[in-house]
C-alpha cells in the first residue's frame, strides 16, 4: 500500500510493482515513497500524491507503463525500470514529455550470456530428457540413446549482436563454434560476418541465438519463413522477448520436422505457456530466468535505485534509453 505522507520539501517517488527491499530501502529520507504494486493498486492513488510525483522506480518489466499511465503524473521527471529491455515503457510518450526513462544494462550482461550458452547445451544435449531418463529408472534396464544435436557441429547465428550478444559470442568463440550475426546495420568493431537479411543468415547456419529488444519493430520476426530457412537441424534459442519469436509457428515447426529443437527462456504470454510446448520432448523451457540470480538481481535492483539518486543529486543518470539520451545538468 501507498505512503500516505506528502511532503513539499521532500522528493516524492512512486515505487512501482512487486515490492523489493533493496529498492524500498535504497532511499534515504530526503524522499517520500509511495508504494503500489499492480496496476489496481495504483487506480487508489489520489490526485493529490499524483501531482507530486518527480520520479519513479519500476521494479519488474510484468509492470506496464503506458503512456496513459506516465499522464496521471504532471511533475514527473524520470522513470528508473528494471531490466534492460523496457518494451513496458511507452519511451516514445516519455521522450515527448520531456521524462527521462532508464533501464539496467551492464550488470546482467554476463548472467544471462552464461544462461544463453548453458540453455543451448542443454537442448542440443538433450539435459532435461537425461535427468528425467535416469531420475525413472531407466539406466538400469538400457542405456540413454545418443543425443542427434552437438555442439561440435554447429554455425550460429545471432539475431542481436548488443552487449549480451557480444558476451555469448565470446563463449561461443571459446567453445570454437563459428558465429555470423544480423542486426539492422553492421555493428562496429565486430568481426563476425554481418547479415542484413535474416532469412539470408538463417539459410547459412543451423542455430539462431535470439538477443534483441521486444516491441512492435521485432514482433515475430523469427517467423515460419525463417525457420523454413534454417532447416531440419536448426535449433532455436531465445533469450530476448516472446514476442520476437512467432510462437505458433515455432510449435508448428517443432511438430512438424522443421526445425529440430528449441531451447526458450521468454514467452509471447508469461507466465502461461501453451500446454504443446510443455508436451514436447525437443523442447527446454525456462521460466524467464537469464538474469535470475540474487547477485545479479540485486545489482540490476541497486542500478534502479542509483539512476534515480544520480538524478535527484543533480546528475545525468547512469545508464539512459536510447529514446531518452542523458544530457548535462
Amino acid at each position: 500500500m501507498a505512503s500516505s505522507n506528502v511532503s513539499s520539501e521532500k522528493t516524492d517517488l512512486l515505487i512501482y510493482g512487486p515490492s523489493k527491499p533493496l529498492v524500498t530501502n535504497g532511499f534515504s529520507d530526503q524522499f517520500v515513497l509511495h508504494a503500489f504494486e499492480t496496476k489496481h493498486d495504483l487506480e487508489r492513488l489520489s490526485p493529490a500524491v499524483a501531482a507530486k510525483i518527480r520520479g519513479a522506480a519500476v521494479t519488474f518489466n510484468t509492470v506496464r507503463y503506458d503512456g496513459t499511465t506516465l499522464a496521471l503524473f504532471p511533475k514527473l521527471e524520470i522513470v528508473s525500470t528494471f531490466g534492460v529491455g523496457y518494451d513496458h515503457i511507452d519511451a516514445a510518450y516519455a521522450r515527448d514529455h520531456n521524462i527521462m526513462v532508464t533501464n539496467t544494462p551492464d550488470v546482467l550482461t554476463e548472467e544471462v550470456a552464461d544462461v544463453a550458452l548453458g540453455l543451448l547445451i542443454a537442448t542440443l544435449r538433450e539435459f532435461v530428457k537425461a535427468d528425467r531418463y535416469l531420475r525413472s529408472g531407466l539406466w538400469t534396464t538400457q542405456i540413454f540413446p545418443l543425443s542427434v544435436g552437438s555442439l561440435r557441429d554447429r554455425k550460429v547465428g545471432m539475431v542481436g549482436m548488443g552487449r549480451i550478444g557480444r558476451a555469448i559470442g565470446r563463449r561461443l568463440d571459446a567453445s570454437r563454434v563459428p558465429v555470423v550475426y544480423h542486426s539492422r546495420k553492421p555493428v562496429a568493431g565486430i568481426s563476425y560476418q554481418h547479415y542484413p537479411d535474416l532469412i539470408e543468415m538463417a539459410k547459412a547456419v543451423d542455430t539462431l541465438m535470439v538477443i534483441v529488444p521486444g516491441g512492435a519493430s521485432t514482433a515475430k520476426m523469427v517467423n515460419a519463413d525463417v525457420m523454413k530457412a534454417l532447416g531440419p537441424r536448426g535449433v532455436i534459442i531465445n533469450l530476448a522477448r516472446g514476442t520476437v519469436v512467432d510462437e505458433q509457428a515455432l510449435i508448428a515447426a517443432l511438430k512438424s520436422g522443421t526445425i529440430l529443437a528449441a531451447g526458450l527462456d521468454v514467452f509471447e504470454k508469461e507466465p502461461n505457456v501453451p500446454d504443446e510446448l510443455k508436451a514436447m520432448q525437443n523442447v527446454v523451457l525456462l521460466p524467464h530466468i537469464g538474469s535470475a540470480s540474487v547477485v545479479t538481481r540485486n545489482a540490476m535492483d541497486q542500478l534502479v535505485v542509483d539512476n534515480l539518486k544520480a538524478w535527484f543529486a543533480g546528475r545525468p543518470p547512469l545508464t539512459p534509453v536510447a529514446e531518452t539520451p542523458a544530457k548535462a545538468r
